[in-house]
C-alpha cells in the first residue's frame, strides 16, 4: 500500500513544504493585508495535504473523502497563488506544487479502492 501510494506521498508533501514557504512569505510582504486570502490557503490547503498523507500512509478508510477534499482546496490554493504569480516567486512555486498535488489526488481517487 506505501509504495503503491508513493508518488501521491511525494505530491502531498511537496505541497505542504510550498504551502508553508509561500505563507511565511507572504507575511513578510509589505502589503501584508492584500495577501490575506494566499496566507489563509496556504496554511488550509497545508493542514489538509498534512492530514491527508498521513491518513494514506496508514491505509485509512477515511484517506478516500480526504483526497476529494484535498484536491479541492489545492485548486483553490493554486488559483490564488496564481494571481500574484507574476511578482512573487514564492506564489508561482507554491501554484504550481498546488497543481501538481491536485493532478495527484484526483488520480488517486480515480485508483483508491
Amino acid at each position: 500500500m506505501h509504495n503503491q501510494n508513493q508518488p501521491l506521498l511525494d505530491a502531498l508533501n511537496a505541497c505542504i513544504a510550498s504551502c508553508e514557504h509561500c505563507a511565511t512569505a507572504c507575511l513578510q510582504e509589505q502589503d501584508v493585508q492584500m495577501m490575506a486570502r494566499c496566507i489563509s490557503l496556504d496554511r488550509d490547503c497545508a493542514d489538509i495535504c498534512a492530514l491527508t498523507a498521513r491518513l494514506l500512509a496508514r491505509g485509512s478508510e477515511h484517506a478516500q473523502h480526504l483526497l476529494r477534499e484535498c484536491a479541492e482546496i489545492c485548486k483553490a490554493c493554486g488559483d490564488e497563488c496564481e494571481k500574484h504569480a507574476a511578482h512573487m516567486e514564492h506564489c508561482r512555486e507554491c501554484a504550481e506544487a498546488c497543481r501538481r498535488c491536485e493532478q495527484a489526488c484526483r488520480q488517486g481517487m480515480s485508483t483508491a479502492a
